[in-house]
């Protein structure tokens, strides 16, 4: 059952590919009635708008560059100003650097939420741990449907004949992400890149772990748990 509206602040999932990030993300969207801010969409978004932030974006990923700080964060600062935003939001993608987190810190410490609410403004930072070989067959178990798109894992939730599409008989395929060597690669950047922004928040004792080799519904638990002792403070 979701909660009545309140002011929850930013949540932050940190997590590998695989972790379940994306449907834990959903499900706190329902429960506490605060949106998905996805940095990817943002971008996309302000691409097509063609505004000062997105031609330069565009720029740059045209050269096949990562999008700078300077133009990431002022579109994240943008996006989570709108009104739907404040009792607070989930931050998919950002912060992908420990510079980002910083800045995020600094921007919601000094503008967001009415400090006379006794609020705190700064960001509920939970991490998904799973084991590296229950990430493997979650990822690598996966194949889907060219037709009508329905996703299974041959590990976990496969199809009742074996390769073929419940819903219409399609044999399924494994998609070029899905392949063991490139989900290694991604599984290491991942542990690179993002590594340093878990640092950060346990530097700042704000980092938050659940066990993400749990059951879905588990998982959600321990995450609604972790927010709502967050709103008790």
């Amino acid at each position: 059952m979701a909660v009545e509206s309140s002011i929850v602040g930013p949540v932050i999932l940190l997590g590998p590919p695989g972790a379940g990030k994306g449907t834990q993300a959903k499900r706190v969207e329902l429960q506490y009635h605060i949106p998905q801010i996805s940095t990817g969409d943002i971008l996309r978004e302000n691409v097509k708008a063609n505004t000062p932030l997105g031609h330069s974006a565009q720029e740059v990923m045209a050269r096949g560059q990562l999008v700078p700080d300077e133009l990431v964060n002022p579109m994240v600062a943008v996006r989570v100003r709108e009104p739907d935003c404040d009792h607070g939001f989930i931050l998919d993608g950002f912060p992908r650097t420990a510079a980002q987190a910083g800045w995020l810190d600094a921007f919601l410490d000094h503008e967001f939420f009415d400090k006379s609410l006794h609020v705190n403004g700064l960001p509920i930072v939970i991490r998904l741990d799973v084991d590296y070989n229950e990430l493997l067959l979650r990822l690598t178990g996966r194949r889907s449907c060219p037709t009508c798109g329905r996703i299974y894992n041959v590990h976990l939730q496969p199809p009742k004949v074996d390769e073929l599409c419940d819903d219409d008989g399609t044999k399924l395929v494994i998609r070029n992400d899905d392949r063991e060597e490139v989900i290694r690669e991604r599984l290491t950047a991942y542990v690179r890149q993002t590594q340093p922004v878990a640092d950060y928040y346990e530097q700042k004792g704000r980092l938050m772990s659940v066990n993400g080799d749990l059951p879905v519904d588990q998982v959600t638990a321990q995450i609604f748990c972790i927010i709502d002792n967050s709103l008790r403070r």
